[in-house]
């Protein structure tokens, strides 16, 4: 799944971005202001890499991060206008994935794994 995001995004001439990037990058366009808390817990990985992935982003463009006037431990991340404009890059290159994941897979048997799915997610 990884190559295939990268390649995708490679062939829209976005370079760089990994999927942990991108799990970043879609939390934003969910929640606009994230602090790096926020970042680490949605996308579950440790306050270390949030910011070697964040730092990155800020390199290339995408984020801005900006520390609380109140709390100077805080730090705010949020999308760029470069960065919003990833968003229907996002979408095409998800729904491609999905394509290719459920390739021959009827709408009943894809509702009947999600079902199932979510019965084991709501077991834990």
């Amino acid at each position: 799944m990884n190559r295939f995001i990268v390649s995708e995004m490679a062939k829209r001439g976005i370079e760089g971005i990994a999927a942990s990037h991108g799990d970043i990058i879609y939390a934003l366009f969910k929640t606009p202001r994230l602090t790096m808390a926020d970042i680490s817990r949605r996308i579950n990985k440790d306050k270390s890499t949030v910011t070697a992935l964040v730092d990155k982003l800020v390199r290339l463009g995408y984020v801005t991060k900006e520390r609380d006037v109140e709390d100077t431990r805080v730090v705010y991340v949020a999308l760029t206008d470069k960065g919003k404009e990833l968003q229907p890059i996002f979408e095409s290159v998800s729904k491609e994935l999905l394509d290719l994941f459920y390739l021959g897979i009827s709408e009943k048997e894809k509702e009947n794994l999600l079902h199932i799915l979510k019965k084991i997610y709501d077991n834990f």
